[in-house]
């Protein structure tokens, strides 16, 4: 009499199979959250971007980056909501306001966001302005914009006379 033997998969070939897709697995998820990094970059990059030419249009609507002489007052800050604190500025507009928080949540928290505007020219109008924001891709990286039209990515989180390093 001829046994008929059952085929199937043995333990070890179950147990090579899943370690093989563990790591492959671990891999793609390695990957994942660097794209997922680079993608936080690039959206904080596009709205530092639209903060640039949304400061155009404000400055030529109200022929400045304010719309009164003595109310703007210096915003070297560290959180996004206080870039709006100088009253009467760019940092007021809804869509500079909108790109500013955007740009805060891409980089992690309204913390990595820092704003300035010049009041050393009271009463006279602002004439410049810069917004830097943590980068997450890399430790410790920064992107900043102003308003000479300057693009860098720097290893400071500081703006110095309203402008980037």
């Amino acid at each position: 009499m001829l046994k008929i033997r059952s085929r199937g998969f043995t333990l070890i070939e179950l147990l090579v199979v899943i370690a093989i897709i563990g790591i492959l697995s671990a891999v793609v998820l390695a990957s994942l959250n660097t794209a997922r990094s680079k993608g936080n970059d690039a959206a904080i990059k596009s709205n530092l971007d639209t903060i640039r030419t949304q400061s155009g249009i404000y400055y030529d609507t109200n022929n400045g980056y304010s719309t009164g002489a003595t109310t703007v007052a210096a915003a070297l800050t560290g959180t996004t909501a206080a870039c709006t604190a100088a009253t009467n500025s760019i940092f007021n507009d809804a869509n500079i306001t909108n790109a500013i928080t955007a740009a805060g949540t891409a980089a992690g928290g309204a913390s990595n966001v820092i704003c300035a505007i010049d009041a050393a020219t009271a009463p006279a109008k602002p004439t410049v302005w810069a917004v830097s924001a943590k980068l997450t891709a890399a430790p410790n990286t920064w992107w900043c914009v102003d308003s000479t039209g300057k693009s860098a990515q720097n290893a400071v989180g500081t703006i110095a006379a309203a402008a980037c390093p």
